[in-house]
């Protein structure tokens, strides 16, 4: 059961949340989720579209699959951390692809949280609250 967080979904003051994820499926549904649990959801295909999105939008938080194809997750997390206008929107690396040190090269990166495919909507949902409540670093 995903916990919900208000029951308006929409109004500048919802968090608004960027999904980024090469897989239609995926988007859509870690999207769905977060609207259940009442944020607002945006979606991006691939790293260059997050990093056009990111700066137009200014969402609350980024959760980033690291595998895509024209540019990669961690590629993206490095530009965005790098870039003064999106360098305090928390990201959530996302990834199926258990490699070694995938999590330490997602944090190198600039990564906030981190997260394994297949992600249940409580585990997802708790680690964007995460990265929220938690000052940023940079």
């Amino acid at each position: 059961m995903v916990p919900v967080m208000s029951g308006v979904t929409s109004g500048p003051d919802v968090p608004m949340i960027l999904v980024v994820d090469d897989t239609l499926d995926a988007r859509e549904l870690y999207a769905e989720y977060l609207r259940i649990a009442g944020l607002r959801a945006e979606v991006a295909e691939d790293g260059l579209d997050a990093l056009t999105k990111a700066q137009a939008l200014r969402p609350s938080a980024i959760i980033m699959d690291l595998a895509m194809p024209r540019m990669d997750g961690w590629e993206a997390t490095r530009r965005l951390k790098q870039n003064p206008l999106t360098r305090d929107i928390p990201i959530i690396a996302l990834t199926g692809h258990v490699i070694e040190r995938s999590r330490e090269r997602a944090i190198e990166a600039g990564a906030d949280g981190y997260l394994t495919k297949p992600c249940f909507p409580d585990s997802l949902l708790a680690e964007v609250q995460r990265v929220m409540r938690e000052p940023r670093r940079h």
